[in-house]
């Protein structure tokens, strides 16, 4: 029989839909039954590409003992993390807090007002490791609420104490200057893996937003090493196995410091952020392999991704069936030297094989290899011809394995990284379908999760908008692709939207003195109000936010917008010379703020030459306009008139104007591009 969890829109919930636990969603009757009842309320966070969420469900959550002894004692309760980032935010605090670490599956004991106070994350069936079994904790607890009730409520009511202690210090104390940026490189230059590319150890993940800081340090002061940095990490990560040789698209992260085996999982946070940084490393260096990259990573995300609505789905599983039928992590993605011999044949099998470092002993597990590209002096790395071939032939040999599971909820935030990474790549590589693509995507969050008064909802799945509402992530992710949409497309509507989006950040996220909060100060009361301003796999809500308002400002001459980003970025002062690693989009943010940004209006045709070499400048954060003056589109384009009926480019920085030029070559300088 299905518990309650069948109506969810979340694919993480409806996975559990089955198990003998009687799970709750996350709701206000949930914390009601276990008032009714006076039991505590279990609550389990994870996600569906999470693999120890599935060993933790097979293993305990589908076992009818287990789940009699939960459902006797306990309510449980599932959150999705990518539904409510909210909930995962707080309770992961108080996690990390108590035990020192966090991770996911996230085991939480809560009272029946949604005080925390026991703690872990995976509990295997029997104990190991030093780790309880999980029936071991269920009874260890049990006893504690029936034994110990006064013991427990003390312990829950210090918890919730100490995290309402924890004030945020978001270097309120001024804005972060050349200074602070010049101390931030630093710090990524310490931590830099010069023979491996990328930061810090294992694991791995992919740097993006420090990339992205990286390429606009470069080309507002001309840091040579900034440069070396990116360019280099991103031709590691494109060789190693974190990236699908075959396929395209990136993993999640690296086990190992040498990026050749991933956590197989793909996210569409992942792909949309280095598509657009690839993109951007192009523009800067006209490097032929980001150019393929970021083409590769955007059909991937279309391909793959790509909903039936328009929207894009969250994350392909790591986990898939091998040829035996069982459920295996990357059995999708790895190859043995016999498996390549009978794809291909014996030679192309031993050119395979030396092209894609696939080895007898194998790269991962059982004697599979993990594909990258290892060498680039080897002659298959030269035998494009061939290697293209054999690509292709694997790549359809693999279509017949079975295929990962997809989670297909469409997340807010990370179809806004899409829509800016997609209509961008699309501009520069001449690919109008990838900028069709962005506005289908576009077209679904304004339709389905907008709303009319523009408060977004966070998910949606299968055309169904979700319950749960937006987080400052959502705003800020969501204007970002609209303000891209914006300046590749001259559609001024997009703008406006952005501007309905920022607004409600001003109104409903922004505290005292200019931080902001996770969650609007009209949603769901939760035991702290959660603000978190470092950036891990994605931007941070604070930075996006910050970022988005910046754009806006500058597309619009609001001041109000203005003095919030500036406000919000007093946390890069803070935090971008002491932990440069975790703020990399503010730090990118903060660049384009010493820029200017640069406000670029182009009198004249939608993706014509001058158009397209203002789109091309490397300037951090120049905002575009482009379209007929006559039009009403964008503020920037009042009173621009066609110099001598041709196409003119204006543009402006810290109030001050340059002379308009017909000219692409004058304008790529002025913005430190190619011109078109």
């Amino acid at each position: 029989m299905a518990n309650r969890l069948a109506q969810s829109t979340s694919p993480y919930l409806l996975q559990h839909a089955d198990n003998p636990v009687d799970w709750w969603p996350w709701s206000p009757e949930a914390f009601e039954e276990a008032r009714r009842r006076n039991i505590p309320v279990l609550l389990s966070v994870g996600y569906s590409a999470c693999h120890w969420c599935h060993v933790m469900a097979h293993e305990s959550f589908e076992d009818a003992e287990v789940a009699e002894y939960l459902n006797a004692h306990f309510v449980p309760v599932k959150v999705d993390r990518e539904e409510r980032p909210d909930v995962d935010a707080v309770y992961m605090e108080a996690v990390q807090a108590a035990t020192g670490q966090g991770g996911w599956p996230m085991t939480v004991f809560l009272t029946a007002d949604a005080e925390p106070f026991y703690f872990g994350t995976y509990f295997p069936p029997e104990s190991r490791h030093g780790l309880p079994s999980f029936r071991q904790v269920l009874e260890g607890v049990a006893a504690a609420w029936t034994d110990r009730r006064d013991e427990v409520g003390e312990v829950a009511a210090r918890i919730v104490h100490d995290l309402s202690e924890r004030t945020l210090d978001h270097g309120g104390d001024g804005l972060p200057g050349e200074a602070e940026l010049a101390q931030a490189l630093l710090g990524l230059t310490r931590e830099y893996d010069a023979k491996h590319g990328g930061f810090g150890g294992a694991p791995k993940f992919p740097p993006s937003m420090a990339i992205e800081f990286l390429l606009r340090h470069h080309a507002r002061t001309g840091a040579d090493g900034a440069l070396q940095m990116a360019a280099d990490t991103c031709e590691a990560m494109a060789r190693g196995g974190i990236y699908d040789q075959l396929g395209g698209g990136f993993a999640r992260y690296a086990v190992d410091r040498e990026w050749v085996v991933p956590h197989f999982e793909k996210m569409l946070y992942d792909n949309a952020l280095l598509c657009r940084v690839y993109a951007h490393l192009w523009r800067s260096t006209g490097s032929e392999s980001a150019r393929r990259i970021a083409l590769e990573t955007a059909d991937f995300m279309v391909r793959e991704l790509r909903t039936a609505e328009g929207g894009f789905a969250s994350a392909l599983d790591a986990d898939s069936e091998d040829a035996d039928g069982k459920h295996v992590e990357g059995a999708y993605y790895v190859w043995t030297p016999a498996q390549l011999r009978e794809v291909l044949g014996e030679e192309d099998a031993v050119f395979a094989a030396e092209l894609f470092g696939v080895t007898e002993e194998g790269t991962f597990e059982e004697g599979s290899s993990v594909l990258q590209l290892p060498r680039t002096d080897a002659p298959e790395a030269t035998d494009e011809g061939r290697a293209a071939d054999v690509r292709a032939r694997l790549l359809a040999a693999r279509e017949l394995r079975v295929r990962p599971g997809r989670d297909d909820k469409v997340v807010a935030a990370w179809n806004g990284l899409a829509i800016a990474a997609l209509a961008e790549t699309g501009a520069y590589f001449g690919r109008p379908d990838l900028i069709e693509r962005a506005t289908e995507a576009a077209d679904l969050l304004v339709r389905l999760h907008m709303g009319p008064v523009a408060r977004l909802v966070r998910t949606s799945k299968d055309g169904r908008a979700g319950t749960h509402a937006g987080v400052l992530e959502d705003y800020g992710d969501v204007a970002e692709g609209f303000l891209a949409l914006a300046a590749v497309t001259g559609e001024g509507t997009w703008l406006e939207f952005a501007g309905f989006l920022t607004d409600i950040v001003l109104q409903h996220f922004t505290g005292e003195g200019g931080q902001l909060y996770d969650t609007a100060d009209d949603a769901e009361q939760l035991i702290r109000r959660p603000q978190d301003p470092t950036d891990s796999a994605t931007p941070a809500g604070w930075t996006a936010a910050a970022g988005a308002l910046l754009s806006y400002a500058a597309y619009t001459g609001s001041e109000p917008h203005r003095t919030a980003a500036e406000g919000a970025l007093g946390v890069v002062k803070a935090l971008g010379p002491r932990a440069p690693r975790f703020i990399g989009w503010g730090l990118a943010v903060a660049e384009a703020l010493l820029d200017g940004p640069r406000e670029v209006a182009v009198a004249g045709p939608v993706g014509g030459a001058l158009h397209r070499t203002a789109l091309l400048g490397t300037a951090p954060g120049a905002v575009v306009a482009a379209g007929e003056t006559a039009g009403s589109e964008f503020p920037l384009l009042a009173e621009r008139p066609m110099l001598g009926g041709a196409p003119t480019a204006y543009v402006c920085r810290h109030f001050v104007c340059d002379a308009p030029t017909t000219d692409p070559d004058a304008l790529a300088q002025a913005l430190g591009g190619t011109s078109s």
